[in-house]
């Protein structure tokens, strides 16, 4: 158990003024417990109420082993799967004084279990995410720390990946060449996108099947974990040659980047940066193609507050994490994207990428 966040969760359960909070398997479990069951069908949480008392209900499959983390003091309501689990649900309900009370969800909590269990119990389930947010959005020195090294590994990962590329190569090629660089570094859970060619002009490309060509483009999107902390860094580098508009969509895009970083800083407001990047583009006649927001927090999650976009009306404060991420796709025919994890220290902003931003033309 994550004693500091955990303290901090009741608090914030307080404050909000409700009489417990859900978190069910997922990356926000195991930021508070240190473990995260697999979540399947069957409905399983850990509730934790105002009084800084917690339970947790899951099916037979799962008891023993959320018990061993849980520790044996900590009551576990299981049920077999010939049994109707609502009736567990009410029994812990009932035991820990939850009936017709008001209990808030993660984002991970899935509608359909929350909307039987209000069909069948007296009980009140309130969108709880922001509040989970807030908590771990101020990172502290040991965070900012881990971070520094999972987007260190990523920064050595592209120095060496490059120098792998080349045509009649696949994505999934790629992929498993960066992923396996990271682990060789010291990052846990690699994760990538690699996107070639018209591929790229898809922000979030899934597949892994493109071959990268004679004189193509590909795009890097990818990071690992590093003690709890996770890192996300983009880069797209040309292989063979450039054309005249990739060129000029690169050197826009670098230069959003360049332009949003210098905005960022403590009581800089949101807006304000992604007006520096996306004002840039749009003067040049691309923002029609900037189709994402700018960034995204990031820390026990690839995606957390703060988000980084017009419609976010809040000023930065000390030690948030997040991305800064222009891009321009052209869909179907081709995508740029240069990121960059940035965080907000008491001894002013920094840049914690640095891998380079320069045009890279692989031959």
């Amino acid at each position: 158990m994550n004693k500091f966040y955990f303290t901090k969760l009741v608090n914030a359960i307080n404050h909000k003024r409700l009489d417990a909070m859900l978190i069910v398997p997922s990356d926000e479990l195991k930021f508070i417990i240190g473990e995260s069951p697999y979540l399947c069908e069957r409905f399983q949480g850990l509730f934790v109420k105002k009084d800084g008392s917690y339970f947790y209900v899951c099916n037979l499959l799962t008891s023993e082993e959320i018990q061993k983390v849980l520790g044996a003091n900590v009551k576990v309501y299981d049920w077999f799967d010939g049994d109707n689990y609502i009736d567990t649900v009410k029994k812990a309900f009932v035991e820990n004084d939850l009936i017709g009370k008001t209990i808030g969800v993660d984002s991970t909590t899935r509608a359909f279990e929350v909307l039987d269990i209000m069909n069948n119990l007296d009980v009140k389930f309130i969108d709880a995410k922001n509040m989970l947010e807030e908590i771990r959005i101020h990172k502290t020195s040991e965070e900012l720390e881990n971070l520094r090294i999972a987007s260190k590994i990523a920064d050595e990962a592209f120095a060496e990946v490059i120098l792998h590329i080349k045509p009649k190569m696949t994505e999934k090629d790629v992929k498993e060449k960066l992923c396996n660089i990271i682990l060789e570094k010291g990052g846990e859970s690699p994760g990538a996108l690699v996107a070639a060619g018209a591929n790229s002009s898809y922000p979030h490309y899934i597949k892994n099947t493109g071959v990268i060509k004679e004189k193509d483009i590909v795009l890097l999107d990818y990071g690992c974990v590093y003690k709890g902390m996770k890192s996300d860094i983009s880069r797209t580098v040309f292989v063979g040659d450039i054309t005249k508009e990739q060129k000029k969509v690169y050197d826009i895009v670098k230069n959003a980047i360049e332009a949003a970083e210098k905005v960022v800083a403590v009581d800089a407001f949101i807006p304000d940066i992604d007006k520096a990047a996306r004002g840039l583009i749009e003067k040049e006649g691309y923002g029609k193609y900037f189709t994402t927001r700018l960034g995204h927090g990031i820390g026990y999650m690839g995606h957390e507050a703060p988000d980084i976009k017009a419609s976010n009306p809040r000023y930065l404060e000390k030690n948030m994490a997040f991305s800064i991420e222009p891009g321009i796709y052209i869909g179907g025919n081709f995508g740029v994207r240069i990121e960059d994890i940035v965080i907000t220290t008491e001894n002013g902003t920094e840049i914690i990428n640095k891998a380079s931003k320069d045009m890279i033309i692989i031959k």
